[in-house]
């Protein structure tokens, strides 16, 4: 399986005690990072994402994939 082939939804979210955000990643249950700001997290989410993936691999475990994405819109 190609790991870089595979997206998922993920969700940022502000933490004012952090300074920074906490992002997870609902179909992989388990699988959050964080960074002090948008890039960073991302990045480090993608990171995540990959180590969570081998790992379900190497246990012979089944990877979840995403039918559909979600589209977040803001008033305003």
């Amino acid at each position: 399986m190609d790991i870089e082939a595979l997206e998922y939804t993920v969700i940022l979210h502000w933490d004012d005690e952090y300074g920074g955000y906490w992002i997870e990643v609902p179909a992989l249950l388990g699988c959050v990072s964080q960074g002090r700001n948008k890039e960073e997290a991302l990045n480090n989410i993608k990171e995540a994402i990959q180590l969570h993936v081998e790992c379900l691999q190497e246990d012979g475990q089944e990877v979840p994939h995403e039918e559909s994405c979600k589209i977040v819109v803001t008033a305003g």
